[in-house]
């Protein structure tokens, strides 16, 4: 009798044990944390929408999609405005193309819905011209935008460049003329020209603050001093060297204009031997500088040697240069002595002779000069040491394969970096590849 009711006892619930025991079943951790863990009782649709909200905003359009049926709270945060006001288009031929392969018609539904809502708008596209056309067809649908920036970016060569410019500047249009508070407009390597900027101009000059539009063909000197003259907020320009000159330095140094903040410049070779490069006086750059003096002028150089010629001949108030090709030892030195403004100074290639003297009249001259990178260049490790030392502790960034230092009596490569970090103050090793 015992044994039966001990067996009848393990396989029956008792009133008090019941609800212990489905808590158990229905929950790892209900022992212990009862009905409050969170583990157990979220319910995801009552998540408050500003939460929802925040995990939509890193979804992409076809993620966002299916998350919003998930439930109709899920559904009604698909549809706030906030949403909508920054968005990145990404646009690809292969099978996962949201707009051509994956859901054609779901692009449609958000322009249709909340084209007034779009602020923040970037097309990131792939190579191929279908690509860059499909961006264009959206831009054409934004007839009731109030878009602030607007970004055109291509992720592998500039497919953009493979649109006809009838179909890029009709679809830019619809853009420039609906928004009428455009801020930052980033269009490099586009069919840009210049009715296109007198449209910009014409509807956005009030608001208009940043320019990017660096290898744009179809742009004249006068489309670009069209918008310096006009847009008198413009902060940060961005440009190639052809469309640069000395009329427009001095437009954005009158009284109507704001302080410009940065003005980047592209010098790229086009036609290697067959360009000859236009010098800019010093009394345009001075002008410049008088009326913004913060400003920095940053510059990327894409030349060969027997090109730079025209530059640096007089004193120059570049902050931040670049050298994607070789340089020569003379144009170093000429750097050394006419930017006395300098902040930053990469160096991708040289040919065989040490640098010595041109680094230590940069330190000497440059007394600006923060971060430093050198790339298939010679320095011996007397000179370089002697360049670290006369910049001192202002070096905060100082990128140098170990390939461009030559070991000479004095140092050895073992002993140079610990010579270097006594004078940068900080350890520092040379790099195995530059970090700029």
């Amino acid at each position: 009798m015992k044994r039966a009711g001990q067996k009848v006892a393990a396989g029956t619930e008792t009133p008090g044990t019941s609800q212990t025991s489905k808590k158990q079943k229905t929950s790892l951790y209900g022992s212990e944390f009862g009905e409050s863990d969170p583990c157990t009782s979220m319910d995801w649709g009552s998540l408050p929408h500003h939460v929802i909200l925040r995990v939509f905003q890193f979804l992409t359009l076809v993620d966002r999609a299916r998350a919003s049926s998930v439930c109709r709270r899920w559904n009604e945060v698909f549809h706030i405005p906030d949403l909508w006001r920054r968005f990145e288009f990404e646009l690809s031929q292969p099978a996962t193309s949201y707009l051509k392969s994956t859901h054609p018609d779901l692009i449609q539904q958000i322009i249709k819905r909340h084209a007034d809502h779009l602020q923040y708008v970037s097309f990131k596209v792939d190579s191929s011209t279908e690509s860059a056309e499909a961006a264009c067809d959206i831009l054409s649908q934004l007839v009731n935008c109030s878009i602030k920036t607007l970004g055109l970016i291509s992720t592998a060569k500039p497919s953009f460049m493979n649109v006809s410019k009838a179909h890029f500047a009709s679809a830019l249009t619809v853009v420039f003329v609906n928004s009428k508070s455009l801020s930052s407009i980033k269009i490099d390597d586009t069919p840009l020209d210049d009715p296109s900027l007198k449209v910009l101009v014409a509807n956005n000059s009030d608001t208009l603050k940043l320019l990017k539009m660096s290898s744009c063909p179809h742009v004249s000197p006068a489309g670009i001093l069209c918008v310096a003259d006009q847009c008198h907020g413009l902060k940060e320009l961005a440009l190639n060297y052809y469309i640069l000159s000395d009329e427009l330095l001095l437009a954005l140094s009158s009284e109507k204009h704001v302080d410009l903040e940065h003005l980047r410049i592209d010098v790229v070779s086009e036609n290697p031997g067959q360009v000859q490069f236009h010098t800019i006086k010093k009394q345009s750059w001075d002008a410049l500088v008088k009326h913004s003096p913060k400003v920095n002028i940053v510059m990327y150089f894409f030349l060969y040697e027997d090109e730079f010629d025209a530059f640096f001949r007089e004193e120059t108030p570049v902050t931040h240069l670049y050298f994607g090709r070789a340089v020569s030892k003379a144009m170093l030195g000429r750097i050394g002595m006419n930017c006395p403004r300098l902040i930053e100074l990469v160096v991708c290639a040289n040919g065989l002779q040490p640098l010595d003297d041109e680094l230590i009249q940069i330190a000497e001259r440059c007394k600006n000069l923060t971060a430093m990178g050198l790339g298939e260049c010679e320095v011996t490790c007397r000179g370089f040491i002697e360049f670290v030392k006369m910049c001192g502790g202002r070096l905060t960034q100082l990128s140098i394969m170990e390939e461009v230092l030559i070991p000479d009596s004095d140092y050895s490569l073992d002993r140079l970096h610990l010579e270097v970090s006594k004078h940068l103050g900080r350890m520092w090793f040379p790099d195995m590849m530059p970090t700029w």
